[in-house]
């Protein structure tokens, strides 16, 4: 039996000052928006974020840059965020841009314990300073080093009170390689399921990874809506 939260305030007690954090999510999608409140609201400040992305002004990650709790950001995206342009701007906030394949893979390599691997990606670009290089069948690559975090928050549709998690269609995303990424692993899910409802053949994460439950329910707001006039 894992940890089964009541609320979201207590499934981030641990969070402190300082803390690496991982965060599951490609847009508004997929992620854990009731705990990523409950952070901005307990305050904790000098944290190292790692996500595809940082939410949009108001809303996601958004929350937490605008309350300045942020002090370096690892993503590989960050054009919709007007708080995050003005931070980078002004020199408050420090960001580590990576290509988004190398971003995933850093993800999935720390979750699996590989120290670092070999990409093409990034070679004779900014992203290799002071990075090793190496030559492979006549081509150049560079080293990049995995990442883990203390903390990761992930959002899963459905989860069962062992941690199981199984994710609904595009919220997939980066969720399952940061839910194995993090030396805590706290899941916000939709649906909890005693132990056993959910099919095994069709468990995403396996509770190995997940500390921490808590069932929530999502506004899933929409990034950017077009619709016709």
């Amino acid at each position: 039996m894992k940890k089964i939260c009541t609320s979201f305030q207590d499934a981030v007690v641990d969070i402190q000052d300082g803390a690496t954090l991982m965060v599951g999510g490609f847009g508004l999608c997929g992620i854990p928006e009731n705990l990523i409140v409950a952070l901005a609201e307990k305050g904790v400040k000098d944290l190292t974020v790692i996500s595809n992305n940082c939410g949009i002004d108001e809303w996601g990650l958004g929350l937490l840059l605008n309350n300045k709790q942020i002090k370096k950001m690892i993503g590989s995206y960050v054009g919709e965020n007007k708080e995050f342009e003005r931070q980078v701007l002004t020199g408050e906030l420090e960001v580590e841009l990576t290509p988004q394949g190398t971003l995933a893979e850093k993800i999935r390599a720390g979750g699996a314990g590989i120290p670092a691997f070999y990409t093409p990606a990034g070679v004779g670009t900014p992203i290799a300073e002071g990075k090793e290089t190496k030559d492979f069948n006549g081509r150049e690559y560079l080293l990049e080093e995995a990442l883990t975090a203390d903390f990761s928050l992930v959002r899963a549709w459905k989860g069962d009170k062992m941690g199981n998690l199984v994710y609904h269609k595009t919220a997939r995303n980066f969720n399952p390689m940061i839910a194995a990424a993090g030396k805590v692993t706290i899941a916000e899910v939709e649906e909890l399921y005693e132990i056993g409802e959910l099919d095994a053949n069709f468990i995403h994460t396996p509770s190995i990874y997940v500390q921490t439950i808590i069932e929530g329910k999502q506004e899933k707001r929409i990034e950017r809506l077009t619709v016709r006039t």
